[in-house]
């Protein structure tokens, strides 16, 4: 068995013990230290106490849920990457908690083995390449080693998952993405996961950009573009 401090601390709040013990047996096996708590308000604070290196929230929790956890922490400026827990086709919840910050969400019941092999994927992410080259398009520059994304040098906030789907929008400027192309490159899991994951995270990405916006154009019925030429005025169109 892999030491279990070596791949850093895992947040897991759930109040459901049995899941919590599997997810908790399952990430010590992969080399991850794991705390757990069991309800919202001690969930949140070891979160700011521990410093997880990722946290994995249940959104329906005694006292305060999952969503409010992960904008309480967002709100202080952490942002740490959030995996959700959440029930079988409860979409509303899924994109409540992708629009306050969320990285990523994995259904009840879910397979152990997926949801860390999610985490590992959101770290790798995180850490982002060695030694990528800085993207730049329009007033938009992003620096994949630096984890660093700014408009006209003003620095933007932007989560993990935020980050790496305008890298790979600017990545190939012009090259018009499918939603489920965008979910397999960027998440690392196929369409049936669900599309709606990638038009709510456009939608967080272009209000970050203010007026750079536009610099992701929607195609419709097919996918997203970056687009130098239509930076401008912003403008958000309706994903499809």
């Amino acid at each position: 068995m892999t030491d279990a401090r070596a791949q850093g601390l895992v947040l897991v709040v759930e109040d459901e013990r049995p899941i919590a013990d599997l997810v908790r047996l399952y990430l010590s096996r992969d080399g991850f230290g794991v705390h757990v708590e069991h309800d919202g308000a001690a969930g949140l604070a070891a979160a700011r106490r521990m410093r997880p290196v990722a946290c994995v929230l249940d959104i329906a929790l005694p006292g305060m849920d999952g969503t409010e956890i992960c904008r309480r922490l967002r709100a202080d400026g952490d942002w740490t990457p959030v995996i959700f827990l959440t029930a079988r086709d409860d979409e509303v919840d899924r994109v409540l908690g992708l629009e306050l910050g969320g990285d990523d969400y994995v259904t009840k019941p879910f397979s152990p083995r997926e949801l860390v092999a999610r985490v590992k994927a959101l770290l790798r992410r995180a850490a982002g390449p060695g030694g990528a080259r800085v993207r730049t398009l329009g007033p938009v520059t992003l620096d994949p080693e630096r984890r660093l994304a700014t408009v006209d040098g003003a620095a933007l906030t932007l989560t993990s998952t935020e980050f790496d789907l305008l890298s790979h929008l600017l990545g190939r400027p012009g090259r018009v993405f499918t939603r489920e192309e965008l979910l397999a490159a960027v998440w690392g899991y196929a369409a049936h996961a669900g599309t709606r994951t990638v038009d709510v995270h456009v939608a967080q990405v272009r209000g970050k950009l203010g007026p750079a916006a536009t610099v992701i154009r929607t195609v419709r019925g097919v996918g997203y573009t970056a687009d130098a030429t239509s930076a401008g005025p912003a403008h958000h169109p309706e994903p499809n």
